[in-house]
């Protein structure tokens, strides 16, 4: 427990935080790679290179620091992290290594300003939050080593075939390479899968929504390749998969992970909201869903640029004409010539989700990109949602809708 002297420093360094929380965490992360270059194994080199983990590092930290006194409030945000961290392979003797060096941070950052009194508070702060993620995930990894079909760590699997779902995204059905049997997953989770690329010095993880229903003898990813963009390259481990992974080869996979999960037991009308490859850990929710034998109405909502860059859209309206009680929209921001099937040009817009959803006493789960979540999320409140009625999922660190 922290001593109230303690939670007193900590929150009066609220201010600065809010400031110099990005510049620290920039600086934490330059001095824990310079003298833990192995640690390079584990993070992911993209989201460091595009300053995402370290704005989501400032975050957690400013929170932290917030709520020292009340650490329940950002449970939720520490449960999410915990299960990217077991996926990932993060292990207690890494929580010494973090803290060290996001200590000398704040003091790099902060000179003067950053007391004796100061550090050592943090340092205490650093211990009791570290305590509360260490203890969470070693329960994770025992549920996920001790499940049926469960492991610990990185697992061999086969692609046993691909499948191009778009001209940009690929799906990728993976079974255990011995045959042994496959652990269940909940749906809306992700593994994680680690490559070591050719010329790479390190490897590389990503985490990957499972795409499949649960309970079949695979697995299945649905993998976009990321092109290079005006404000970052192509995607190193995307383009790899695509480029380099056929039926046949073999990938290393941890045990599924994520807290993204569907509410089956809840009898309200279920609303689904994908945005671009925001689809794939849906997918897997709609069809438990209609495996569950509920009665619930389901609406599918998705929204990308046209059909040739749309995944899954053929087993979507295949699954809307077995089952009545899913309706299926597909909305095209930028539809061409060609494309057909398609029920909304332009964007996702309240007028319009008021008018296919029809209620606002729904549980609404929605993924896709930062900006369209962003949106989403705003005019579902504006709409008369309620807070705790939206369910969402980001891609790579978290960030703040």
């Amino acid at each position: 427990m922290l001593s109230t002297q303690d939670i007193k420093i900590i929150q009066s360094t609220v201010p600065v935080l809010e400031v110099h929380g990005n510049e620290i965490t920039r600086r934490f992360y330059e001095l824990l790679f310079e003298h833990h270059p192995e640690l390079l194994h584990i993070f992911n080199h993209a989201n460091q290179s595009q300053g995402k983990q370290q704005a989501a590092l400032a975050a957690m930290v400013y929170a932290a620091a917030k709520y020292i006194d009340r650490l329940e409030t950002v449970l939720p945000a520490v449960t999410q992290v915990a299960h990217k961290h077991r996926s990932l392979g993060v292990k207690p003797e890494h929580y010494p290594i973090v803290g060290k060096y996001l200590l000398l941070a704040i003091k790099d950052v902060l000179g003067e300003a950053a007391t004796d009194e100061i550090i050592e508070a943090w340092g205490n702060a650093y211990q009791v939050i570290a305590n509360v993620f260490i203890q969470m995930e070693a329960k994770m990894y025992e549920e996920a080593s001790d499940q049926p079909g469960g492991w610990e760590g990185f697992r061999a699997f086969e692609v046993i075939k691909t499948v191009d779902e778009s001209d940009i995204i690929r799906s990728f059905y993976l079974r255990p390479a011995d045959q042994s049997p496959l652990a269940p997953f909940e749906p809306g989770q992700y593994i994680s899968v680690k490559v070591e690329i050719p010329g790479d010095s390190y490897t590389q993880i990503r985490q990957y929504s499972l795409s499949d229903a649960p309970g079949l003898p695979h697995y299945r990813i649905s993998v976009k390749k990321e092109s290079a963009r005006a404000d970052s390259p192509a995607g190193r481990v995307s383009s790899y998969l695509h480029d380099q992974i056929h039926a046949g080869d073999t990938l290393w996979l941890s045990a599924p992970a994520g807290d993204f999960k569907l509410e089956i037991q809840d009898d309200r009308p279920l609303v689904l909201i994908g945005g671009g490859i925001g689809i794939t850990p849906l997918i897997s929710m709609l069809q438990a869903e209609l495996a569950s034998g509920a009665e619930r109405d389901i609406t599918f909502i998705h929204a990308a640029q046209h059909m040739k860059v749309q995944a899954l859209g053929p087993q979507i309206r295949h699954l809307e004409q077995e089952h009545d009680r899913l309706s299926a929209y597909f909305c095209y921001s930028d539809p061409q010539s060609e494309d057909e099937g398609y029920d909304r040009t332009g964007r996702v817009d309240q007028d319009w989700l008021a008018e296919v959803v029809q209620t606002t006493d729904a549980h609404f789960y929605f993924c896709g990109p930062t900006l369209f979540m962003k949106s989403l999320r705003s005019m579902l409140l504006d709409w008369g949602v309620q807070e705790h009625d939206l369910h969402y999922e980001f891609f790579g660190p978290k960030e703040q809708l």
